[in-house]
């Protein structure tokens, strides 16, 4: 979704959460400043939408619970407050001590990616989430081809960068099956030939030169 800086400026969080309940909108908080979530494209919608209802089949019946689009993401360590598109926690903190409107600990965030916020889903957005100690895996979504990149973290900590394209799926132990890249995609239209929007058609070939 794409961000706008809005005027209002809070000293810490709780004040933002306060303010934040009265607004008909969604805002993230970051660095105390906040930013309104203005619309997404209707295939923006679509593919966050397949991705939490393939999670929440592939994880029914575990103690693991999907949310999607309206959930507010806590980094507790820095403050700030993201709306994530789609995310799964399955940290039983995140049930217990009444705490109703975020989520701390998630090992496992979706974002859509759009021409506006790709570079800070990418960058800073990715930055602030590795600071959950509890996130292992962070998948972010092209909405104009079918492709995704799946970032994991190992072992020694370090995040290794997964590419995946149609006909390809996710191995991710915790889901128990693979993910197929193709189901983020369904009742997506994407342009002919599966150019990106865009992008210029291809040049067509000129056939034998007689001249040479």
């Amino acid at each position: 979704m794409s961000a706008v800086l809005k005027p209002p400026r809070f000293a810490n969080a709780e004040d933002y959460l306060a303010w934040e309940e009265l607004q008909p909108g969604k805002n993230e908080y970051v660095g105390g400043e906040v930013y309104a979530m203005v619309g997404a494209r209707l295939t923006h919608n679509t593919v966050a939408l397949n991705a939490y209802m393939w999670l929440r089949h592939a994880l029914k019946g575990s103690p693991c619970r999907t949310f999607a689009l309206d959930t507010k993401l806590q980094i507790a360590a820095s403050g700030e407050h993201l709306y994530p598109d789609v995310m799964v926690t399955c940290d039983a903190r995140d049930s217990e001590g009444g705490e109703d409107r975020f989520i701390r600990y998630p090992w496992l965030v979706v974002e859509v990616l759009s021409d506006s916020t790709a570079a800070y889903d990418r960058g800073l957005k990715f930055e602030l989430y590795r600071g959950l100690d509890t996130l292992s895996h962070y998948l972010v979504v092209e909405q104009d081809r079918p492709h995704a990149d799946l970032f994991f973290k190992t072992a020694t900590g370090q995040w290794v960068l997964q590419p995946v394209s149609q006909g390809e799926a996710m191995q991710i132990d915790r889901l128990g099956q693979p993910w197929p890249v193709v189901s983020l995609f369904d009742d997506v239209p994407f342009p002919p030939s599966g150019r990106a929007a865009g992008m210029p058609p291809p040049v067509p070939d000129p056939g034998p030169n007689p001249g040479r």
